[in-house]
């Protein structure tokens, strides 16, 4: 799969509400610019829900083609219905991607036996390798660490899983019990560290759309078992991470890109700008994260 950053690339817009390709260029460089390890095109950060089919294919087209195969790449095709999953893989094959990105089925809520159903059906229907999506505060369902290794075992393209439910004791029970065989992603910027300190890959992350080096920084320092300088910069950063989860995902982000010339701060409908309240957490959050950067 991959070792270090992915980036859960969010989706810029423009003034009508179209999918901006400048801004997203814009993003992808900067990404290629600071050797991230994958992109990860239209997972939550990029408001998927809300992306029509023909947007999908054209921006996983486009990605591609601006990646240039110099990392991986990563499509999101979860939903709550294995029927759809299984068609937005057949567009991830199309682009010869470098694994899939499936999210607990959401508000359907079944059961842990159904979760395991779920994903061997969606399993049987493409080769590509699978990365689980487990964040039950968007899905209101939890996938525990038993039912994950039942469903890697029954599902032989089934290789990881990216664990944003937040509870650390849940992530090192997944640990405690998993094979070497099933990897696992931090889905949350701020437990990054702990993640990877208890043998986890890398991360998905949100912090890295705007702060790609900053992150990388981190991920490399582990993965070069140098702890010290991993919790150095850990610190250094964390208050900006955690601003970028003042309101609900992307919206924070999608504020701070803009104001570092980036792309529009715009959103899609059910989402919508931050408030002004949290404008000022997110530019006092800035504030102190540039003048980190300079010490």
């Amino acid at each position: 799969m991959f070792k270090g950053t992915g980036t859960a690339l969010l989706t810029p817009f423009n003034e009508n509400n179209e999918v901006d390709f400048d801004s997203l260029k814009k993003f992808i460089t900067l990404q290629l610019e600071n050797n991230i390890d994958a992109l990860i095109i239209l997972g939550t950060t990029a408001e998927s829900p809300v992306i029509d089919h023909n947007e999908r294919e054209k921006i996983i087209a486009f990605a591609c083609e601006q990646a240039q195969g110099r990392m991986k790449i990563i499509i999101g095709t979860g939903t709550n219905d294995p029927r759809d999953v299984v068609e937005y893989n057949k567009t991830a094959e199309k682009f010869n991607a470098d694994g899939v990105l499936v999210v607990n089925p959401y508000y359907n809520k079944g059961t842990q036996e159904s979760l395991l159903k779920h994903y061997q059906y969606i399993s049987e229907r493409t080769d590509l390798p699978i990365l689980l999506y487990n964040v039950p505060s968007r899905t209101g369902m939890n996938l525990l660490p038993e039912t994950a290794v039942k469903i890697h075992e029954a599902c032989k393209n089934v290789v990881a899983i990216k664990e944003a439910s937040g509870n650390i004791s849940q992530i090192a029970h997944l640990f405690s019990i998993k094979p070497e065989s099933l990897k696992v992603f931090s889905g949350n910027d701020d437990q990054t560290l702990p993640i990877m300190a208890l043998g986890g890959n890398g991360v998905i992350s949100v912090f890295s759309n705007t702060f790609p080096a900053e992150m990388r920084s981190i991920t490399s320092a582990i993965l070069n078992n140098d702890f010290n300088t991993a919790r150095e910069l850990n610190n250094k950063y964390l208050h900006m991470m955690n601003a970028l989860f003042v309101e609900t995902s992307p919206a924070p982000l999608k504020y701070v890109a803009s104001k570092m010339g980036l792309c529009k701060n715009i959103l899609r409908l059910p989402l919508d700008v931050v408030s002004e309240k949290s404008e000022g957490i997110l530019d006092e959050a800035l504030s102190v994260f540039e003048t980190n950067l300079r010490h």
